[in-house]
């Protein structure tokens, strides 16, 4: 805030610079590869190669859901009408910006566009990820997973494969490359892609580029970081139960049009107050895939069955990990906003509390009418553009006709009922003393 005009927000513009040790401990600013003094990035904080894919996925989504497909406006006043949540990490947020803006650039918004509503948590009920750093017993479940991992590889002949190659380039004093070494493999990796996105000035040698290098240490981090979401219902229920939950109560909200579908969070109208890959592999959808690379992103898609005879379906509402994308359900484009947005409204104005609804009750719990509000709505996900299928979907009544991927919304939620939290925070401090893994193996994706 850079005003005593509080009815106003306005911002201070500046170039910000890094300060480092110099070789006498003196300060210094730090500098690129030429020199440069500005746009230098701290660990984990977004590039402008990561500002640049993010802002291209943005422009991809306006191409399919409004110049395409139609089911958004090409012109927007206010965001009001998409529901946008990030973590507060800066990375997050400008990620989300980029994406915003790609999909909405500055001829798509009027001039008298107001700032956009943006919804964070605290860390410690943050669940857009897996929060082992908050969650005490998915912190424990992770780390057991973690070195089941190591226990499986570190004594393998891809691993020694692996320590032939790059070992030399390990830290003193260093046990060699391992799943849990320091670095750890994963951390390895992590820095191998990072040098393939941002050209030459930042590679590695070239033994860490190796074809069959880098296919054995994707297979391992792909199992070390996303095997319990396979395994484990707890897994997926505290690594990403919350998330998966939130998106289907949205579902269910904009089925309802009972404020549920995150309208009132983001404020309703001009502003009045009235979550990766775990989501995939907890549905059984990451079977036999690679390590996610960067600016990958997930679509849930909603769907309903038309009016209109014959067999089709259109959009309701897709909803990436982060943003939710409203889109045309009537067979009259135009009164639908006003319509949904508009029920939501008179729910902010009245008062009342936040708005019950079917979205996080068990499907067993829900009655005959209620289960019947969900017919001829199907659901489908979509991970970096590729149509990805639930296996629990598969079975006939299911799955819209002979499409295995248009998973029936009942069917869907029945599925991911199963492992949403009733009570997250609570279920983080229960089971400490429980073994990790089950007793049995616990397949995702199945109803």
């Amino acid at each position: 805030m850079a005003t005593k005009d509080w009815s106003r927000w306005d911002e201070m513009k500046y170039r910000r610079r890094l300060e480092t040790f110099g070789p006498d401990d003196g300060p210094i600013i730090a500098s690129g590869p030429n020199g440069e003094y500005d746009s230098v990035c701290q660990p984990g904080e977004l590039t402008d190669k990561g500002r640049e894919t993010t802002l291209a996925l943005g422009e991809r989504l306006r191409h399919l859901y409004v110049e395409q497909l139609g089911f958004m406006p090409k012109l927007i006043s206010d965001a009001d009408m998409i529901y946008l949540r990030a973590t507060p990490m800066p990375r997050a947020l400008e990620s989300l910006q980029q994406t915003f803006w790609g999909m909405y650039p500055a001829h798509a918004r009027t001039a008298d566009f107001p700032a956009s509503t943006i919804i964070t948590r605290t860390p410690a009920d943050e669940t857009l990820y897996p929060n082992d750093g908050n969650c005490r017993r998915f912190a424990q479940l992770s780390r057991a997973f973690a070195q089941r991992t190591a226990d499986r590889w570190n004594e393998t002949k891809e691993m020694e494969y692996l320590n032939k190659l790059i070992s030399k380039w390990m830290p003193p004093n260093s046990r060699g490359v391992a799943v849990d070494s320091h670095p750890r493999l994963s951390g390895i990796m992590d820095t191998i892609n990072s040098t393939l996105a941002h050209g030459p000035e930042t590679r590695l040698p070239s033994e860490f580029y190796d074809d069959k290098g880098r296919d054995i240490i994707d297979r391992i981090g792909v199992e070390e970081w996303f095997s319990g979401y396979n395994e484990s219902v707890e897994y997926r229920s505290l690594g990403i139960g919350g998330l998966v939950g939130d998106i289907v109560t949205r579902m269910a909200g904009s089925v309802e049009q009972n404020g549920n579908d995150g309208v009132l969070e983001v404020g309703g109208e001009n502003g009045k107050l009235g979550r990766g890959r775990g989501v995939l592999a907890s549905l059984g959808a990451f079977d036999g895939e690679k390590w996610p690379p960067y600016t990958s992103h997930i679509a849930v898609e909603l769907f309903r069955k038309t009016r209109s005879t014959g067999p089709k379906i259109s959009p309701v509402e897709a909803s990436g990990s982060v943003q939710v994308r409203q889109a045309d359900t009537d067979t009259k484009p135009k009164t639908w906003w006003s319509g949904l947005f508009g029920k939501a409204k008179d729910f902010a104005d009245s008062g009342s509390s936040k708005p019950s609804g079917i979205g996080r009750r068990p499907a067993e719990r829900l009655t005959d009418q209620e289960k019947k509000s969900l017919e001829g709505y199907y659901v489908r996900l979509r991970y970096n553009d590729k149509i990805m299928t639930v296996p629990g979907c598969r079975p006939g009544g299911k799955h819209f006709q002979d499409d295995e991927s248009f998973c029936t919304l009942e069917a869907f939620k029945s599925i991911t009922d199963k492992y949403t939290p009733v009570n997250w925070k609570q279920a983080c401090g229960s089971n400490l003393d429980k073994p990790a893994f089950p007793v049995s193996l616990e397949p995702s994706g199945l109803d």
